[in-house]
């Protein structure tokens, strides 16, 4: 068996796998020991060793691309899975990533699309904290992933809040945004991020005027919203209330336009001309 030591990020695993495609070490004689653990790294990539060249090979672009996001998943046994399939890949198996039912490709698979729902969750469910900071105003966030997706989220942040100095914390790795560049810090404890502030009030009275009950599903809910999201959500003490009067307020929605109903019908009976708008306005 042979043990391979690496930096856990995609730039870090390739360079080490490419090598060990032209060498011809199969899958099972090697153990993947990523440097440091599984603790991410701060985007520095790995050269795959000092000085040596390696022969240049085609991969097809939808292994890459797979690879990258898995990449980013915290299952530690995924590296493994990744050179498993790229030495099929390169032995003969050209085609192997459009058999979706072969079982290491539909593991990979089903590692994209939960990295990929975990960066939507992020863009969805962070919440900034306004926080005063060297006499000025910096937005603060905590969010805590499933899978490590900072890194792969930041650009959209730093697009839809280019105008603010922010900064989200999570215990994997935070990113910040001074207004010109991104960049990467080791990942903190929750007691780092800041408490409440007026932010949230506006949170809590957006979301409560935007809610409506006519079309309130619980479940629903619960699968775009996950309960472990809740709890650094400020809206989220609000759901529970408003689920409760959502009847009620069914209720009384449909009788109010009952009402206006029975009011029309009565106008019309009684021949009363329908009260008009003047479209040309005031003279």
């Amino acid at each position: 068996m042979k043990s391979v030591s690496f930096t856990p990020t995609f730039d870090g695993w390739r360079a080490v796998a490419r090598r060990l495609i032209v060498d011809g070490v199969e899958p099972r004689g090697i153990a993947w020991e990523p440097a440091g653990g599984e603790q991410p790294s701060l985007g520095l990539a790995d050269d795959g060793g000092a000085g040596a060249e390696v022969r240049e090979f085609r991969v097809p672009r939808r292994f890459v691309e797979i690879a990258r996001m898995v990449a980013w998943h915290r299952d530690p046994e995924r590296w493994a899975l990744l050179y498993g399939v790229l030495w099929r890949v390169m032995n003969g198996e050209r085609a192997l990533m459009d058999v979706a039912t072969d079982p290491h490709v539909h593991q990979l698979l089903r590692m994209e699309k939960a990295v990929r729902r975990e960066s939507h969750k992020m863009k969805a469910f962070v919440r900034f904290r306004a926080v005063e900071h060297e006499g000025g105003t910096h937005y603060v966030a905590w969010f805590e992933p499933e899978h490590d997706v900072v890194e792969h989220t930041a650009p959209f942040f730093a697009e839809r809040f280019a105008s603010m100095r922010w900064s989200i914390l999570t215990p994997l790795r935070c990113v910040h945004w001074d207004g010109a560049s991104v960049s990467f810090t080791p990942g903190v404890p929750k007691s780092e991020a800041p408490d409440a502030d007026q932010l949230e009030g506006l949170w809590r009275t957006y979301y409560a005027s935007t809610f409506n009950p006519g079309r309130a599903r619980p479940g629903a809910m619960r699968a775009e919203m996950p309960l472990r999201y809740w709890k650094n959500l400020p809206e989220a003490q609000l759901i529970a209330p408003l689920l409760h009067d959502a009847p009620a307020r069914v209720r009384r929605m449909i009788e109010q336009q009952s009402t206006e109903l029975k009011r029309e019908r009565r106008r019309r009976d009684l021949g009363e001309p329908e009260a008009v708008g003047d479209e040309s306005g005031s003279r």
